[in-house]
């Protein structure tokens, strides 16, 4: 479970720590924050986590937290964890789109195992994106063409399709295979199933 970060935001010092030190037996790579708006100020957008997240907190909400990341279009993965939970603010963290809810005292292995599932929820995403930015590379033709070798179709019948020739769809699978880094069909379906996911 290494290589992934972990921003711990807690205003009781003593689960910042412990939880830090467990989680830091494991490999993890956590940074705590004791103030939600200092978390939220230094935060860096292009070293994505998992968030592991009290609700309750003295200057700002767990909720308004998670609020205000939607707002700035940070979509990582958050472990609400709370000792005042109750099933209204579980159903608001649910809806507002957290991973995985958690009581205080935290149980070291379902602690690991939300971790785990948040992992995955966060390398998805990332491939997710990954996928999207590479296919918006691609000019609208080239992606009609792209679709088409997607669905199977050979280059001479995208040709008649298009009603273009078939050295034009050759030219356009070769700045599909530039812009792609690959040529591989199975790569291109790759891209397309992790795009839509």
């Amino acid at each position: 479970m290494t290589g992934t970060s972990i921003y711990l935001v807690d205003d009781d010092e003593a689960v910042r720590d412990g939880l830090s030190m467990l989680l830091s037996t494991y490999g993890m790579m956590v940074e705590t924050f004791a103030d939600p708006t200092n978390f939220l100020a230094h935060i860096d957008e292009k070293r994505p986590g998992i968030l592991l997240l009290d609700l309750r907190m003295p200057l700002i909400s767990g909720l308004q937290v998670q609020q205000k990341l939607t707002e700035r279009g940070i979509n990582w993965p958050i472990v609400m964890i709370t000792g005042h939970g109750d099933v209204n603010a579980c159903r608001r963290a649910f809806k507002a789109g957290i991973s995985d809810f958690l009581g205080k005292p935290i149980d070291e292995d379902v602690l690991l195992d939300a971790i785990h599932a948040a992992q995955k929820l966060l390398q998805t995403r990332m491939e997710k994106q990954e996928a999207v930015d590479l296919l918006a590379r691609l000019t609208s033709r080239e992606r009609q063409v792209f679709d088409l070798v997607c669905q199977g179709f050979a280059s001479k019948d995208i040709a008649g399709a298009l009603d273009i020739s078939a050295r034009t769809i050759d030219a356009h699978r070769a700045n599909i295979a530039e812009k792609l880094k690959t040529s591989s069909v199975a790569e291109f379906v790759r891209l397309t199933v992790a795009a839509s996911q």
